[in-house]
């Protein structure tokens, strides 16, 4: 008696972190299907020949009317989500009233300087979709416009760090080469010639950049692509077959991603999005179905990887990559990518794999309701954007 008493206590712990566990996963699970990601914004800068400039800034003016802060992966980890989502419900024309009245402030703090000084917009138009899926970001797109000092010959870019980043994309008179360069929070951009050559960042620089950019794809931000890989994770208790999969899924997506920014290939988002989502799905109810890892499953996971790989596209292609480093970017992205995976593999095995893969209970009390957890929530991403 003494026995079993002793043996059910020393369980206790690891039910109560099991249950933990798995509250955790359910908060992630349905977190994001109303939370959006935390993009920069998209800064379209044309400089026109008669003297003036157009901008396009494509942005999440809810996010930024609600002071959600950049620091956050999405919107309901910040503390100001209710008033967030309030925002991202509104007409298009309330949303509008709502921009024009903050447009002063946030007009004050863009920073578009013509040899060292500033040049400021004027807000001439906006352009506001209506709320439809709630379930996805609203961009909005607002239009400015101001005059290129005579004789003007650089131009810089500056977007206040409580914003965010912002992507530039420099349209320069006369056409040729876009300009293109990722600036983070806090920073400000390279000085760039109106006319001439443009010196290019340095590779290393342009290395970190991308590499960053694409490992927070993957951790905080990529929750679609973060379930995917526990997915793989949950039935492979081994190592060697873990990363088989986690190479032929590397190597595939590598493979899309680079037809896609050399505009070999192009597919539309409204295809691509639920096929991922469908991806996730299948993993999962694999996961269900058989405790066995069979041999076949590398080349599933590599045909998934295709589809993801035309995902990340769609975010590499809205900020650019750098004319003159261009392999540079995509290799950096990419391995950014992996090492994000990686990040997941690892930390869902220091959490479960470490202390539970070989116990008896493992597939019961771990697998299957994770399993079923995800393969619930790709099921409900994949509705969410076939109906969206």
């Amino acid at each position: 008696m003494n026995s079993l008493k002793n043996n059910t206590t020393g369980q206790m712990p690891i039910l109560v972190s099991l249950r933990r566990l798995l509250g955790l996963l359910l908060c992630l699970c349905t977190l994001p299907v109303m939370a959006h990601e935390i993009r920069p914004a998209v800064v379209d800068v044309h400089l026109q020949s008669d003297g003036n400039y157009q901008i396009a800034l494509q942005v999440n003016m809810e996010a930024l009317l609600a002071g959600v802060s950049p620091t956050h992966s999405d919107t309901n980890e910040s503390p100001n989500a209710e008033r967030y989502n309030h925002l991202r419900a509104l007409p298009a024309r309330k949303l509008e009233e709502r921009i024009r009245a903050f447009w002063p402030q946030y007009g004050d703090n863009l920073r578009l300087d013509f040899d060292g000084v500033r040049s400021a917009p004027n807000l001439t138009a906006l352009d506001i979709p209506e709320p439809g899926d709630l379930a996805r970001a609203r961009l909005t797109t607002l239009q400015l416009t101001g005059s290129i000092p005579s004789g003007a010959k650089t131009l810089r870019w500056t977007y206040a760090p409580q914003y965010g980043g912002s992507v530039l994309r420099l349209h320069r008179a006369g056409g040729g080469d876009i300009i293109a360069a990722w600036i983070r929070e806090g920073e400000v951009s390279a000085t760039y010639p109106l006319a001439g050559d443009v010196a290019g960042a340095t590779r290393s620089a342009v290395f970190g950049q991308y590499l960053v950019l694409g490992f927070t794809h993957i951790l905080p931000k990529g929750l679609d692509h973060m379930l995917f890989v526990l997915g793989l994770f949950l039935l492979s208790t081994q190592l060697a077959p873990l990363l088989w999969q986690v190479t032929a899924f590397t190597l595939a997506h590598s493979i899309t991603l680079a037809l896609s920014m050399y505009g070999v290939i192009a597919l539309s988002p409204a295809i691509v999005e639920p096929l991922i989502a469908a991806s996730i799905v299948a993993v999962a109810v694999e996961n269900l179905l058989t405790a066995r890892l069979h041999a076949w499953r590398v080349f599933v996971v590599f045909g998934f990887g295709l589809l993801h790989g035309l995902g990340f596209a769609g975010v590499l292609t809205e900020i650019g990559l750098p004319r003159d480093e261009f392999v540079t970017g995509l290799v950096a992205f990419n391995v950014g990518v992996e090492g994000g995976q990686l990040a997941v593999i690892a930390l869902a095995f220091l959490a479960v794999g470490y202390w539970f893969r070989k116990k008896p209970w493992y597939r019961m009390r771990v697998v299957l309701p994770l399993s079923a957890l995800i393969a619930l929530t790709g099921a409900y991403w994949m509705v969410e954007r076939l109906t969206g």
